[in-house]
């Protein structure tokens, strides 16, 4: 198994950066075509939204293609899986003065947390996994190399020598 560590370096960059021709021989990246692609039909309206809100920003940063479809309605489906979570616990909330939503008493009377903040905390957490796969966190754009260009010409690489 593979230990974790340092997401690796696309391998053009590591040409020209000077890395160990033995290292970057053998590599041989796939490059999809950029472009975005086709909604999926079954997202909700609010997994939509986000949809057509960040596919025209990931484009023109370089990290979408058109193989990419499957992680981003996965992202948006966990946004708006996470969305709906919270606002159902706003408006418990609004009736719970006492443990604003946080906790619910079970049909035996004992106090446990409220399901719905399980579940909109586990999708908060898948939907900031499939952003950092697209490079949407400060931290994330720190790590990535993107090409805006991606798709429209050759290999840099190959440009560079």
């Amino acid at each position: 198994m593979p230990t974790r560590g340092a997401k690796p370096k696309p391998t053009a960059l590591r040409v020209i950066q000077g890395t160990r021709k033995s290292n970057i021989a053998a590599k041989h990246e796939p490059k999809p075509r950029a472009g975005i692609p086709p909604c999926p039909s079954h997202l909700d309206a609010r997994a939509r939204e986000e949809w057509n809100r960040i596919t025209p920003e990931l484009l023109a940063a370089g990290v979408l293609s058109t193989i990419d479809g499957a992680v981003l309605a996965s992202y948006c489906v966990a946004y708006s899986r996470w969305q709906d979570a919270e606002d159902a616990l706003a408006r418990m909330k609004a009736r719970d003065k006492l443990t604003a939503a946080l906790m619910i008493k079970t049909t035996n009377g004992n106090a446990i947390q409220n399901p719905l903040v399980g579940v909109a905390n586990r999708a908060m957490l898948l939907c900031q996994r499939f952003a950092c796969e697209f490079g949407m966190t400060p931290a994330a754009r720190a790590r990535i190399e993107a090409d805006p260009n991606h798709g429209n010409e050759q290999d840099p690489a190959q440009a560079y020598f």
